[in-house]
């Protein structure tokens, strides 16, 4: 009896993990592309972390640093896809890929961009909702302000919420209760 007692104490004393996942994400930034590397706690790569990128062969195309803010930045110069990896440490390993059919249209097809890039007179003075620039300031300020929504997203989905934890607990005592069936079995067919 008191070996359960001692057992339940420890059960009841022993702190809680602090288990994350690790994230990685990566999306085109014009002709760039951007990532980000972290932790699902919100925690982010440390500054100056290492970035190896790979092609489907696991041909070395190039290499990265993480910024302060977690974030990474990579201009393609081939038409393949781009594995991206990084060792963050204690069997931590982030891997993310930006496939082929989402590179850059110059990328895709270098004679269509050529055809592109060809300069055409503009008739007013407005700025043009195809102009560069604007998209590409667009594309920094959505950019700035989904940037804190998929860290929130990130660490929400590693919350244990109250359902897991009444979950975890029903099944602990539902192993204890059979524990103690087990138990009361043999002590009633020892006595017989």
């Amino acid at each position: 009896m008191h070996k359960w007692l001692l057992l339940i104490a420890f059960m009841t004393l022993s702190m809680p993990a602090h288990a994350h996942k690790v994230i990685a994400s990566a999306w085109l930034d014009g002709n760039d592309i951007e990532g980000e590397v972290g932790f699902s706690d919100g925690e982010m790569a440390k500054d100056g972390t290492l970035v190896e990128v790979f092609d489907d062969q696991d041909n070395k195309l190039g290499e990265t640093k993480v910024t302060m803010d977690g974030l990474f930045r990579f201009t393609p110069t081939k038409p393949v896809a781009h594995h991206f990896k990084t060792n963050l440490g204690a069997g931590h390993v982030a891997s993310v890929i930006v496939s082929r059919d989402e590179l850059p249209e110059n990328l895709q097809n270098p004679k269509q961009a050529e055809t592109a890039s060809t300069p055409q007179k503009v008739a007013s003075s407005t700025p043009s909702v195809q102009s560069p620039d604007l998209k590409r300031m667009i594309a920094k300020v959505v950019r700035q302000e989904v940037q804190p929504l998929r860290k929130e997203i990130a660490s929400y989905k590693e919350k244990n919420d109250l359902q897991s934890i009444l979950g975890g607990i029903g099944y602990i005592l539902g192993l204890t209760g059979i524990v103690f069936y087990i138990a009361a079995r043999r002590k009633e067919n020892k006595n017989t």
